[in-house]
C-alpha cells in the first residue's frame, strides 16, 4: 500500500495531547512541512488543491498532459498530486523518479520497448527491444514500479496475424525477464480510426488473444478507454470478461480526448464501477488534454472517477 504523508495537526486536533519537547517539536515540523509543500506550488494553485479522493477504491493517477498549461515542473506536480490523493503520475523519465518518490508517488508506467510506428511486431528491432527491456524492467524494479510499456508497432504490410507472431515471439523472451523482477509489460491498445492509422494493437480482441498466447501474468494490456470507445464501444462488458488481461487503465473524453464532463459520450461513473467491483488492483491515469482550467478540469475527471 503506498504511503501516506501525515498532515500537520493543529492545536484543536493535538489537544489532550501531554505537551512535551518531543510533541512540540512534531508538531512543528509538520506545520513546516505543510507550509513547505504550499510553497512548491504556483501561487495561482495554492487555493485550489486540497484532497479531492475521498473513496479510493480506483488509484488514480496523471499524465503530464492533464496539467498543461498549469505551468508546473515535476516538483509542483508531485505536490500537487500528493496532495490531492492520486497514487502517481504516468510516463515520468528516470531523472524524475526520486522527486515521485520524495512525495510519496509511484511511476505508474516507465519506458519499456517499442513505440507506435517501430514495434513489437518489426522483427528487425527484436534484439535492440529485448536489450530496452532488460534495462528499463531491471530500472523499474529497482524503484519497485509495477510497469512498463510495449508498443506493437505500425502494420507497415505486415498481416494481424504475422504481426501477433512477431510479437509473441520477442515476448516470450521479455516475460522472462519481467517474471525474474516481479515487473508486468503492458502493450498499450490505440484506435487506428482517428489518432494512430495503421497501428496493430487497435482492438482488444487481438490484444487478449495475444495475452493468452504469451500466458505470462506478466503480460497485459494498456486499456485506454478513449481508444477502445472509438474502435468499437462495449467497454463495461469488455473490462469485466478480460480484467485479467488487464495491467493499467487509462481515460480521456470521446470525441477529442479532452475532460471528462458532459460535452462527451463514456460515462465514467459507471465505467469506473465496473472496474472497481473486479479484482483489479492496478492504476488508473487520466490522459486527456484540458480545454479550460487545467486544474479545475483534473479535479472534476478525479470526483467523476473516485466511486
Amino acid at each position: 500500500m503506498r504511503k501516506i504523508h501525515k498532515r500537520y495537526q493543529d492545536n484543536d486536533q493535538i489537544s489532550g495531547t501531554p505537551v512535551t519537547r518531543r510533541n512540540m517539536l512534531i508538531s512543528a515540523a509538520g506545520i513546516v512541512g505543510a507550509y513547505s509543500t504550499l510553497a512548491i506550488l504556483p501561487k495561482q494553485l495554492r487555493g485550489q488543491t486540497g484532497r479531492v479522493v475521498k473513496k479510493g477504491r480506483i488509484k488514480q493517477a496523471i499524465c503530464r498532459g492533464c496539467l498543461r498549461g498549469a505551468s508546473m515542473d515535476i516538483e509542483q506536480m508531485a505536490a500537487m498530486a500528493s496532495k490531492m490523493g492520486l497514487v502517481g503520475i504516468d510516463f515520468i523519465g528516470k531523472n524524475d523518479w526520486p522527486t515521485l518518490k520524495k512525495h510519496g508517488l509511484v511511476a505508474t508506467i516507465v519506458g519499456g520497448a517499442g513505440s507506435i510506428r517501430k514495434g513489437l511486431n518489426d522483427k528487425s528491432m527484436h534484439a535492440k527491444f529485448l536489450d530496452d527491456f532488460r534495462t528499463n524492467i531491471k530500472a523499474a524494479a529497482e524503484y519497485k514500479w509495477r510497469n512498463v510499456i510495449a508498443m506493437a508497432g505500425d502494420r507497415k504490410g505486415i498481416s494481424d496475424e504475422q504481426g501477433m507472431d512477431n510479437c509473441y515471439t520477442i515476448l516470450k523472451e521479455a516475460v522472462k525477464i519481467a517474471e525474474d523482477y516481479g515487473v508486468n509489460i503492458c502493450m498499450e491498445l490505440l484506435n487506428s480510426k482517428v489518432n494512430h492509422p495503421g497501428y496493430m494493437c487497435d482492438t482488444s480482441t487481438w490484444g487478449f488473444e495475444l495475452c493468452k498466447r504469451v500466458n505470462s501474468p506478466r503480460f497485459k494490456m494498456l486499456y485506454d478507454i478513449y481508444h477502445m470507445q472509438i474502435m468499437e464501444g462495449d467497454l463495461i462488458a469488455t473490462i469485466r470478461k478480460n480484467i485479467n488481461y488487464i495491467g493499467h487503465i487509462h481515460t480521456a473524453g470521446v470525441p477529442g480526448r479532452h475532460e471528462l464532463d458532459d460535452n462527451q459520450e463514456i460515462y465514467y461513473p459507471a465505467v469506473m464501477r465496473a472496474i472497481a467491483e473486479t479484482d483489479y488492483d492496478g492504476y488508473v491515469a487520466h490522459e486527456y488534454t484540458p480545454t479550460r482550467d487545467p486544474m479545475k478540469s483534473l479535479i472534476q475527471a478525479v470526483e467523476t472517477c473516485d466511486v
